[in-house]
Order: C-alpha cells, then sequence, then structure tokens
C-alpha cells in the first residue's frame, strides 16, 4: 500500500474518503467516536422497535445517474432496495381541517395548490414550470464533479452549458428563499404548504429540481433505513482493506512544519500518518484540534456569520398498529402550540415507519414526530438530570396529546417512547450545537465554493457538510471522493473509482 492516511469520522463522508483512498492505494485507518458507523445516518434500537433519525429518502435512487454510479461505486446500490413514493409529504391544517398531498403528478399539484390560494395562479404556474424543467436533467452533481481545488475554468464552462436550457430558472426570483418567495400569499395554510416543502430557507430552485425528482421517480425511501445504507459502505471500506477503530475520540491533530503527521485520541495516544483527512465537524476540527492556527478571513466569516440548521428534537414512538395506508411523512400544522424553551411549537413533521418491516414487529409501526428547537434550552437542562429527563416525558406527552386528534386511541397502543434530543445528537456526533445538517442552505451559502484544504497546512484535506453547504447525502459522499481527488493530484497519481 501507499502513503498511510487517517480519517477522523466513519460518517457518510469519512467512509466515502475511506473507500476511494483505498481503492487509488492508499492505506487508511479511520478513528470513530461513536460505537457504530454512520454519523447523523443513525438507527438505534429501543426494545423490540428499530428507531431511524437519519435519512428521510434518498435522492437519484435510479440507475442511469451519476449519482446512482456513485452509490454502485460504494457498495451501497447493491445492497440496498429503494421504494417508490407514492406521496412525498402531506400536509394537514388542524385548525382549518384541510390536506394537500404532494405526490408525483404535477398536474394534480398545480390543482390542488391553486384551490387553496386562487389568487396565486402566477406564483404556483412559475414553480410548476420550473419543476418540469428540470424532469429528465441528472443535477445531481451540479458543482460536485471536481473539488474547488481541481476545478478548471474550462469544467466551469462545461457545467454552465450543461445546464444552458435551465438558466433562467437559477436567477432572479428564483434565487430568492422560499419564505420570501412565498411571503405575499395571503392563504397561511399554503404558505404554510409551501415553505415547508423542504426547508423555507433553501432558494427557489432547489426546491423546482426536489419537484422535477418526483415524477422521475429519482426519490424513494430505504427499505433497510439509515442503517441499512450505511453498513453496506462499512463493509466495501473493509473489503478494501480499510481499517476502523470505534470508541475512538481525537482530541487534536498533530503538525509538524505547518503539515500534518496524525492525530492524538482522547486518553493520549498519538497515532501518526503521511496525511490526515478530517470528515467531523468543522468548527471542532479547525478552531478545537488545530487550534484556529490555519484560517484565512473567509473561513473566520463562515464559522462568525453563517447560519447553522437548527436541531431538532425527535420524539419516537412504538405503536402496536400498522398504519396502513397512512403516508410515510406529513407536516402537521397545529391548532394549539405549545412551548418549548422560549419557543412556540405551532407545526410538527411525522414520519411512519410503515413502508418496511426491518422497524418493527408483525403489525407495529414505528411514528416519529420531530420539530426544530434551541440548542441552549437542551444544553442547559442536561446540567441537571432529573430536569433534563422531565423535560423529555414532558414534550413526548405534549406531541402524543396532539397525535390523538389525528388517531384516537393512539396513547393506549404506545409501547415504547424514545426522545432524542439536540444535546443526543451531540454527544454521538459531536457536531456543534447539535446541527444535524451543518450550514442553514440559503441561497448565498448553497451556492458558495469552500475549499477543502486550509490555507498554510499541508497534508491536511476536510469533508462532510462543513466543506458541502447544503449537505446532504450525495453532497457528503462526494465530499469524501474529492478528498481522495486531491490526495491523488498532490502526489501525481491517476483518481480511480474501482479497486485497482
Amino acid at each position: 500500500m501507499g502513503e498511510s492516511v487517517i480519517i477522523i469520522g466513519a460518517g457518510l463522508a469519512g467512509l466515502s474518503a475511506g473507500c476511494y483512498a483505498q481503492m487509488n492505494g492508499y492505506n487508511t485507518h479511520i478513528y470513530e467516536h461513536h460505537t457504530v458507523p454512520g454519523g447523523v445516518a443513525a438507527c438505534w434500537k429501543r426494545e423490540r422497535y428499530l428507531i431511524d433519525g437519519g435519512i428521510h429518502f434518498i435522492m437519484y435512487c435510479r440507475p442511469g445517474s451519476e449519482v446512482y454510479e456513485m452509490y454502485q461505486q460504494l457498495g451501497m446500490a447493491q445492497s440496498n432496495r429503494f421504494l417508490e413514493m407514492g406521496t412525498y409529504v402531506r400536509f394537514e391544517d388542524e385548525a382549518g381541517g384541510r390536506r394537500l398531498e404532494v405526490t408525483p403528478d404535477l398536474d394534480r399539484l398545480a390543482e390542488d395548490l391553486m384551490a387553496l390560494g386562487p389568487h396565486e395562479t402566477r406564483l404556483v404556474e412559475e414553480l410548476i414550470a420550473s419543476a418540469r424543467a428540470t424532469q429528465g436533467m441528472d443535477l445531481g452533481t451540479l458543482g460536485m464533479d471536481d473539488p474547488p481545488e481541481l476545478m478548471s475554468p474550462l469544467g466551469w464552462l462545461r457545467q454552465m452549458w450543461a445546464m444552458r436550457g435551465l438558466v433562467r430558472y437559477f436567477v432572479g426570483e428564483y434565487q430568492r428563499p422560499i419564505q420570501d418567495y412565498v411571503s405575499g400569499v395571503d392563504d397561511p395554510f399554503l404558505r404554510f404548504v409551501l415553505e415547508n416543502m423542504f426547508l423555507p430557507d433553501v432558494p427557489v430552485w432547489f426546491l423546482s429540481m426536489l419537484l422535477g425528482m418526483l415524477p422521475d421517480r429519482q426519490m424513494g425511501l430505504l427499505e433497510g433505513g439509515s442503517l441499512g445504507f450505511v453498513l453496506p459502505i462499512e463493509r466495501r471500506y473493509k473489503d478494501l482493506g480499510g481499517r476502523i477503530t470505534y470508541r475512538s475520540t481525537v482530541e487534536e491533530i498533530l503538525v509538524e512544519g505547518d503539515r500534518a503527521t496524525g492525530v492524538r485520541l482522547s486518553g493520549g495516544r498519538k497515532e501518526r500518518s503521511d496525511v490526515v483527512i478530517s470528515a467531523a465537524d468543522g468548527y471542532s476540527t479547525i478552531f478545537g484540534m488545530l487550534g484556529g492556527r490555519y484560517v484565512d478571513r473567509k473561513i473566520e466569516t463562515m464559522y462568525r456569520e453563517w447560519e447553522m440548521v437548527r436541531p431538532m428534537v425527535m420524539i419516537s414512538y412504538g405503536v402496536a398498529r400498522a398504519f396502513a395506508g397512512e403516508p410515510w411523512l406529513s407536516m402537521i400544522k397545529l391548532e394549539k402550540p405549545f412551548e418549548v424553551g422560549c419557543e412556540r411549537i405551532d407545526g410538527l413533521m411525522l414520519r411512519i415507519f410503515n413502508y418496511s418491516d426491518r422497524f418493527a414487529p408483525a403489525g407495529k409501526t414505528v411514528i416519529q414526530a420531530g420539530f426544530e428547537t434551541e440548542w441552549d434550552h437542551w444544553s442547559d437542562l442536561h446540567e441537571d438530570p432529573a430536569a433534563y429527563d422531565s423535560e423529555k416525558q414532558r414534550v413526548a406527552g405534549e406531541v402524543l396529546q396532539r397525535l390523538e386528534m389525528h388517531y384516537p386511541g393512539l396513547s393506549a397502543l404506545v409501547e415504547m417512547t424514545d426522545v432524542a434530543t439536540p444535546y443526543t445528537t451531540w454527544r454521538y456526533t459531536l457536531n456543534r450545537r447539535g446541527a444535524y445538517m451543518g450550514w442553514l442552505p440559503t441561497p448565498g451559502v448553497i451556492t458558495s465554493v469552500v475549499r477543502r484544504t486550509l490555507p498554510g497546512l499541508d497534508r491536511f484535506i476536510m469533508a462532510g457538510q462543513w466543506v458541502m453547504p447544503g449537505g446532504g447525502v450525495p453532497g457528503c459522499l462526494y465530499s469524501g471522493r474529492h478528498a481522495a481527488q486531491i490526495l491523488c493530484h498532490k502526489d501525481g497519481k491517476a483518481f480511480v473509482t474501482a479497486k485497482p
């Protein structure tokens, strides 16, 4: 084998970096803080139920796209069954008793949206037209073909040329955040629907791409959940000769003469290597493990001014009921909000894991409610374990009470309750302030170019959500691939995507 490479973190980015580095002749060793791979793409067992707190759905899950080719290279396409979505999401308005389902039928979606807002015909027509324009387009690698360090002007021109027919849908009004774009919509439920088809902060063009993938059947559910997606990548990595050590937290990246030379683990043990790749939390890497010594004005601005995705509370219930026919995902606009910390919770995201038998015993189901919350509230509470546990129980009760309105008798069928807070996310992933997806994908951030290397530091590369604004599964996997590409380029080697 060639040079030794230490990779920090066995999430999607770290595993991807390990696979591609091994394919290209490097000798890699991943050190992971947790006991299992996946990072935020996490599953865990509670009694007889499997709780999935990670990947909601998979984009580009059908053969023919470049992203799907990457899934094949990393071994998960061959080991996963991607299930089609009959419904992407159902929206419910408790106060008004109204519902709307987003399905692959864009004609039906246009009619349903116009029925909610008869005066919003122009806005709806623009949105649906932009979604149709992206149909059949392979946009999964947009901005991701090569890392910024290796992207030539000709490479950028090729990407722009490939998108020439779509330019009008990526400028002007389509660059605005969804919440701004729909701010003038009079009907509050229609506004709620449009804002929450993804995140309200993403640009309109991102939502257009998402809706365009539905009729193309390029969005699917994971039959085996996040764990079923992650374990084949881990297996692929090990089959390629890679090594992983779990329960190993990296506290410092060793540097000699402005060159990364290894890591120091908690407990003091030092491990040496020729190269270090960090797929860990960006802030902890740059300002913790490296002591903030290798930054420039752009990096300082990013970590000082860019907003992060707000953390979530996830309450999972193991229920002695099948929930046949119910959509896998609902967004509920509550009639009776409740308080958590200083915030008023007026909406719930509800996932029902009724599309696979992997999550619960026969005739039973896991249902999971989630909402955004404050990091400080849960971090401060954790200082008092009794108060922390009490708040978790209270919130689980508040949520269950709301769900009773939709599923009468639900409380009596609950066999298991699990509450994961932002502190839970931090405890297992060390992601700053419990962020599950890195930077908030605002129009300015999602189109920003973030380098994978740091100024003045040699033989060091970053991967993961913090160098791939917008995050997501394809982005994280591509960032790991980019790390291996940069390494090969520095060593004058041709980059390959298969074991030599």
